[in-house]
């Protein structure tokens, strides 16, 4: 891998001689312009506004455009001249907690690697240190001719640097959310929630670019002189306006099915979220999006407990419809008698009880 910046970490007064790498690569499929009568390259040339001859690049400068559209020339020798100590120098400003920076300053990511064996102390040093305060470090360094914010974190043995945009750089998002009142119901947040849950996580290494698979495809087939076989791509179906609970319940049902879960399972859910919605529903606008299916989780086995109450339960069921059937054939004659042969065992069986006590409270008088 080759290296892109030389230099040194400044921590406090302890110096480590780096290198940065590219941390990323782009996979896309980079294509030429051309001439589509005779397939001739079309090329980019520098050409000079003034002379209307092409300009070799050792003879291009830079300058800057005033706002009258004057050009006022800088040179290398102006830009060397500047203050600019982190030329050399990844100067390290602060620690803090990753929480406290926003995913919008992210940018680029590098691996910062050891220049020489002299720097492997220092930089294990560093590493152990931000892996152990739970931080990231806070850094000041040059490159491409300006002066670039960064910051540093442990990734599995190495420290990566990701560049950050100044506070300035990053805009505020004034405007740009729906200016329109709206009421969001607890039926419909209830119904998101359920849409969150159904579609679960994801490990991001199961993730595939698919154009760029069908791409690689049709270039491997245009090279072979063979005829792409690819299917042109379903073109998504007008949106449909339909009411948000109906989106939202079709989303969750879609998503389900997706991931394998029986139908029966879907309606008892929707029964479910419609007896918490109190019967009331807001009428709205949405889209419904057929969800793409994903890996069939594994169907759950009922424990082998559940499925012996189930079992226990179904068969006294059954004994208590057999008795009462029984009890139904008998003569209405029998019926009657054993109701009262029942209703005297029972008379038979409150005296005894009271006799009992009142020999128990004499016996404990006479005491």
């Amino acid at each position: 891998m080759r290296s892109i910046w030389n230099g040194n970490i400044s921590f406090g007064l302890v110096s480590i001689p780096i290198k940065i790498y590219p941390a990323t690569e782009d996979h896309s499929i980079s294509f030429r312009q051309i001439h589509t009568r005779d397939n001739g390259r079309i090329r980019y040339r520098k050409v000079c506004e003034l002379e209307d001859k092409p300009v070799e690049s050792g003879e291009i400068g830079r300058a800057y455009e005033d706002a009258d559209g004057a050009l006022v020339p800088i040179t290398e020798e102006d830009l060397a001249a500047l203050p600019l100590p982190t030329t050399h120098t990844l100067e390290i400003e602060a620690f803090i907690s990753a929480s406290e920076i926003d995913p919008l300053q992210m940018g680029d990511a590098y691996y910062l690697g050891t220049s020489g064996a002299a720097g492997a102390k220092p930089y294990t040093l560093l590493r152990e240190a931000l892996k152990r305060s739970e931080k990231v470090a806070i850094a000041k360094y040059a490159h491409r001719g300006r002066e670039r914010l960064g910051m540093l974190r442990v990734v599995g043995d190495t420290i990566a640097l990701h560049r950050l945009l100044w506070p300035d750089e990053v805009r505020e998002p004034a405007g740009v959310a729906p200016k329109e009142k709206v009421t969001v119901k607890p039926a419909e947040l209830d119904l998101a929630d359920t849409l969150m849950e159904t579609l679960g996580e994801v490990d991001l290494s199961d993730l595939r670019d698919e154009y760029h698979e069908a791409l690689e495809e049709l270039v491997a087939a245009k090279m072979s002189g063979a005829t792409p076989t690819a299917e042109p791509g379903e073109r998504p179906a007008g949106a449909q306006v339909v009411d948000l609970m109906a989106a939202l319940k079709e989303s969750v049902r879609s998503a389900k099915e997706a991931r394998g879960e029986g139908a029966e399972e879907a309606e008892e859910a929707e029964e479910a979220e419609e007896a918490g919605e109190g019967g009331a529903e807001e009428e709205g606008e949405a889209t419904v999006h057929e969800l793409r299916g994903r890996k069939k989780a594994p169907a759950k086995k009922a424990p082998a407990k559940k499925a012996a109450t189930k079992k226990t339960t179904a068969a006294g069921k059954k004994t208590a419809a057999k008795t009462a059937k029984a009890a139904e054939k008998e003569p209405a004659g029998k019926r009657q008698a054993g109701a009262k042969k029942a209703a005297a065992k029972k008379s038979a069986a409150k005296k005894t009880t009271a006799k009992k006590q009142t020999g128990k409270r004499g016996t404990r008088t006479a005491s």
